[in-house]
């Protein structure tokens, strides 16, 4: 049975919400101030707290933060009148679960306390299921493989920094979780970073937080995703695409163990692993002048090195049937593997986005299939009209046409081919593709639409 806590000033707001509440079969419980609602918070386990966002004594981020602070894994729910949306979407960003407008529905906001309650009790499952890590995931079988999860045992108990370095979409992510899951510290947080994606001037906030007042729009303070893997484990994937200011802040809390948050000089002691990620190799960028080597030899504790699908071909079935086998279980179909045709395009094509693009090609042709066999009219076109592959006896990287006998359509399939593959290392991100390309944006969308290339994403 769920526990339920309302902090409102409004008398009847408390009782109606309580009495409901208890009708709906939940241990409801309620304050009429911030500060007899934090007493109550200390004294019981709540799952989810309901507050108002303005009350006599206190309002909806100190109640947040102490909340989040005394109990991370309660779920808080913002009861806010219209004027004060904008402070309600702030404090989301902070940590609450989600807001709801006054006046209220009842009928609403069972709905968002359901929906917290649902979300608690998966995250505890998943807590529990970390030792059945590997059960979730496939590996493959290939030796390449094999020999990175031999690393990966060899060094997820000794606490040193991990780098790993692999193409986009090869497993990045999957490998420093299981890291994280061989470690004395699975039972703790692991907070997974995106670097490219976090805006230049908000990185060193996101990172490491900031107080209340610290710049404009810092409306409270903030726990940064160092803080929140306190004990556990901080994946920085794509970390080269940091800023030489925020290089140089990471640097520091590597070497002293200690962050500063924005706009507050007092440091903050934190015991958190450090595992980065790079689709590019960090030493070029080091050469480039775009990377601190000081912060690359800090962060290379041990360097796993991920090879891409293409150089474990062994492995391509193996995924695929798993790909399946998890689609149908998404999408309620019941696909029970993929036409000849099909596995000899797999095995010969050259998969630049690695197990991601593999996966996106399976679901969408799981979703698409009408009967029990994937088959070749159900792939997008880059894969369906291949005719570059690499060659059985070519070196790595090298192709050969195949059934292309007139230049013309040769530099077609050529042209098509490297679009494609452009689309695939940026994850079809075309800005990005584009500058990979060395072309502008409305030329590559012309080539796509010429072309006829489907987007994945």
């Amino acid at each position: 049975m769920q526990n339920i806590l309302i902090i409102d000033d409004d008398l009847y707001m408390c009782t109606l919400l309580t009495d409901y509440f208890r009708q709906k079969g939940y241990i409801a419980k309620s304050a009429s101030d911030g500060k007899s609602g934090l007493r109550l918070v200390k004294k019981n386990d709540f799952d989810v707290v309901l507050s108002d966002y303005r009350l006599p004594d206190s309002n909806g981020s100190e109640i947040l933060r102490f909340v989040k602070t005394l109990s991370p894994s309660t779920s808080v729910i913002i009861m806010t009148a219209y004027s004060d949306i904008k402070m309600a979407v702030s404090l989301i960003k902070s940590g609450a679960f989600d807001y709801v407008t006054k006046p209220v529905q009842p009928e609403e906001i069972l709905h968002l306390v359901k929906t917290a309650c649902e979300e608690k009790n998966v995250n505890e499952r998943k807590k529990r299921i970390n030792t059945s890590f590997r059960e979730n995931f496939i590996t493959g079988r290939s030796r390449r493989i094999r020999e990175v999860m031999k690393q990966v045992d060899a060094v997820a108990s000794t606490g040193v920094s991990v780098l790993i370095e692999g193409e986009t979409g090869s497993g990045k992510e999957y490998i420093a979780r299981a890291v994280h899951n061989a470690s004395n510290r699975k039972d703790k947080p692991f907070i997974a970073v995106d670097c490219g994606a976090i805006p230049r001037d908000l990185a060193n906030s996101e990172l490491f937080g900031h107080i209340r007042g610290a710049f404009t729009g810092a409306v409270g303070d903030k726990t940064g995703y160092y803080e929140q893997a306190e004990g556990g484990t901080l994946f920085l994937d794509e970390v080269g695409n940091l800023q030489p200011e925020n290089q140089l802040k990471l640097l520091r809390a590597l070497e002293e163990g200690t962050i500063h948050r924005v706009g507050d000089n007092k440091p903050v002691k934190v015991d958190v692993r450090i595992i980065a990620a790079s689709n590019v190799s960090l030493l070029e960028k080091i050469r480039s002048f775009e990377f601190r080597d000081d912060l690359y030899h800090r962060l290379n504790g041990f360097k796993i090195e991920l090879p891409p699908l293409r150089q474990r071909r062994e492995d391509i079935m193996e995924f695929t049937d798993f790909f399946i086998k998890r689609a149908n279980d998404n999408f309620n179909k019941k696909v029970t593997g993929i036409d000849p045709v099909v596995k000899d395009l797999f095995l010969n094509y050259s998969w630049y986005g690695n197990l991601r693009e593999l996966q996106n090609v399976i679901s969408r042709a799981v979703i698409l299939s009408p009967a029990d066999l994937i088959t070749i009219d159900l792939l997008p076109e880059e894969i369906k009209q291949n005719r570059l592959r690499p060659a059985k006896n070519a070196e790595e990287g090298d192709v050969i046409l195949h059934d292309v006998t007139e230049l013309r359509q040769a530099t077609v399939i050529t042209e098509k081919e490297v679009i494609s593959s452009a689309l695939v290392r940026s994850n079809y991100n075309k800005s990005k593709a584009a500058r990979i390309l060395n072309i502008d944006r409305k030329t590559l969308y012309n080539k796509i639409k010429l072309y006829g290339i489907e987007l994945l994403k």
